[in-house]
């Protein structure tokens, strides 16, 4: 995908601040520190258009930005460990739900994974959950950089056992190498 433009548009915690829903939007969301900033950063061909922290937790707003004036891109607070207040984390949840089971022009979700770790109970409960709502996802396995070609193959087919999920709809990634880049377009433009 050729990136003409990408801007940030607005944060919000409410519906009603919300920007309006003139576009096809792909949210993303994953645990704290899986690499999400990172991600949308390197689908955009942009080094600082999501702030990006080794802190657990920054995201703590819903951010929108247009890419293209065509579609945007739906930054979700990352859930889990994060250094934040208990009374923030605790908004969060109603925050993010609301915009997943409302929001009109959401086409679909990419839920982000770090490959070295096999999904727990809240990331099979958020798949299900999604199901339900008809949300499309994406699932993405950040960090494969961090992992040999053997330890890749070893963890995407356990990661896959763990979802019930066919191996090939997992989609490993690196920022670093840019492995998967490609794969998470063509998955992009298929729920656009």
């Amino acid at each position: 995908m050729k990136i003409k433009s990408a801007e940030f548009i607005k944060s919000a915690v409410k519906p009603s601040q919300y920007p309006p829903a003139d576009f096809p939007e792909i949210a993303f969301s994953g645990r704290s520190n899986v690499g999400k900033s990172s991600l949308i950063n390197t689908l955009l061909n942009r080094k600082r258009l999501v702030k990006t922290s080794s802190t657990p937790g920054r995201t703590q707003l819903i951010n929108f930005f247009s890419i293209n004036t065509e579609f945007s891109f739906v930054d979700l607070p990352g859930y889990g460990y994060a250094k934040v207040p208990e009374s923030v984390r605790k908004e969060w949840g109603p925050m993010i739900t609301s915009y997943l089971s409302m929001r009109k022009s959401l086409k679909g979700v990419v839920l982000i994974m770090d490959i070295r770790r096999i999904p727990g109970i809240v990331e099979m409960n958020f798949i299900d959950w999604l199901s339900d709502l008809n949300i499309p996802q994406i699932i993405i396995l950040t960090k494969a950089d961090k992992l040999s070609n053997m330890k890749q193959k070893k963890q995407l087919i356990a990661i896959a056992q763990t979802l019930c999920v066919d191996k090939n709809d997992l989609i490993m990634f690196s920022t670093k190498t840019g492995q998967g880049k490609d794969n998470i377009w063509n998955a992009v433009k298929k729920l656009l």
